[in-house]
């Protein structure tokens, strides 16, 4: 086993570091203030070649694996742009995995080049408000009239489709009743169309930059050219962008949570009280010095996740237990630099407070840290289905 970054990754965190530069503290405090999308990042980025690092040369991506998109959204976050910055380019890089997998060649030439480019803006419509985590039980309808589908339905928690103009659309072709199994869902990619679709933002604790939605569509077209492999087959479709977007989040926690505990160790090193640094006290090291190990530790589960995806190993348990222990890790770690602050972490100048707010993200989301427990206990430890 080899843990040293090889050349080419080392390339890629510089370069990545380097368009980040100009997008600093003060930038992602602004954006925390006054919202709206991080329009120049994400042009910066797209500019820089990097939004298709993991999607196919052949459509102008970069073809490297899912270990190298980590490294990325990691050192974006590490950065101090956090899941502000993350998010904004999250879904560019794996969302559209199930297109690169079962789309055909002309949907690929004609969907992924203006992705890649950051002439389009994709967002992800799989979760509704009845279902969450139950995708079997989606209610969002398409029906097929002729040459198009019509859909009906509600989605929610819709990242950027105040500025989307793409939607990755899970929907129900087959009625639940007449399907068998993980059968009866369609995949569909195609034009956020909004005269037929309502975006309602919610607000929401942190990364206000990065909208979140519920989202209602009413009579929504599809042509039938823009669903993705065959009628009724997109559970399966989507599943195999889950692992990689578990391995990514869990790098963009990792990142959040490095963050956090730079500034607090800088400001224990600066900060003087009774004529000494503060961090002379063991109070203080002790807590930054287990961060720094938990975050190291999920790390390397991380790591170990990608190595397998990229070597087409299983890699489910892994990627789940990636996410769980980095959004952890990056909570403590995020807790532990506003101790550090005293009452000034709790000031927004010194930023610790927003990197809190945001590690609730990788807790909560894309699936409950409950759901990764009982899926360990059922599919690695062999226990009874617990649901």
């Amino acid at each position: 086993m080899n843990f040293q970054m090889s050349p080419e990754q080392e390339q890629i965190r510089d370069a990545i570091e380097k368009v980040c530069a100009p997008f600093d503290a003060d930038y992602w405090l602004r954006k925390d203030r006054e919202g709206g999308f991080p329009d120049d990042f994400h042009r910066a980025l797209a500019a820089s070649g990097w939004l298709g690092i993991a999607m196919p040369e052949a459509y102008g991506g970069a073809g490297l694996g899912i270990t190298e998109a980590a490294l990325m959204m990691h050192t974006i976050a590490a950065t101090g742009a956090g899941l502000s910055g993350a998010s904004a380019v999250h879904m560019n890089i794996f969302g559209l995995h199930p297109v690169v997998v079962f789309g055909n060649d002309e949907q690929k030439q004609r969907w992924l080049p203006p992705l890649i480019a950051g002439r389009d803006r994709a967002c992800f419509g799989v979760t509704e408000p009845d279902t969450g985590l139950n995708t079997l039980q989606l209610k969002t309808r398409a029906v097929r009239e002729g040459d198009h589908y019509v859909v009906h339905g509600q989605k929610v928690w819709i990242s950027t489709a105040q500025v989307a103009s793409k939607i990755l659309l899970l929907a129900r072709t087959t009625p639940v009743d007449e399907c068998q199994g993980t059968e009866g869902l369609s995949l569909f990619y195609t034009d956020f169309d909004r005269s037929k679709i309502e975006v309602r933002e919610i607000e929401k604790l942190g990364r206000k930059c990065v909208d979140s939605n519920q989202v209602f569509i009413d009579g929504l077209r599809i042509p039938v050219e823009d669903r993705v492999g065959a009628e009724g087959k997109g559970f399966g479709y989507i599943l195999h962008g889950l692992n990689p977007e578990r391995i990514l989040i869990a790098a963009e926690a990792i990142g959040l949570g490095r963050a956090a505990l730079r500034r607090a160790a800088n400001y224990a090193n600066e900060r003087e009280v009774f004529g000494r640094p503060i961090g002379r006290n063991q109070a203080i090291q002790h807590p930054l010095a287990k961060s720094w190990m938990e975050l190291e530790a999920a790390h390397l589960m991380v790591q170990k996740a990608a190595w397998l995806y990229d070597q087409g190993l299983p890699c489910a348990a892994e990627a789940n237990s990636a996410k769980f222990l980095a959004a952890e890790a990056c909570y403590g770690a995020c807790e532990n630099a506003i101790f550090t602050h005293g009452g000034m972490g709790y000031a927004k100048e010194y930023h610790v407070e927003r990197y809190l707010r945001e590690a609730w993200i990788p807790r909560l989301a894309p699936v409950s840290p409950q759901l990764i427990l009982c899926f360990i206990a059922e599919k690695v430890l062999g226990l009874p289905k617990s649901y």
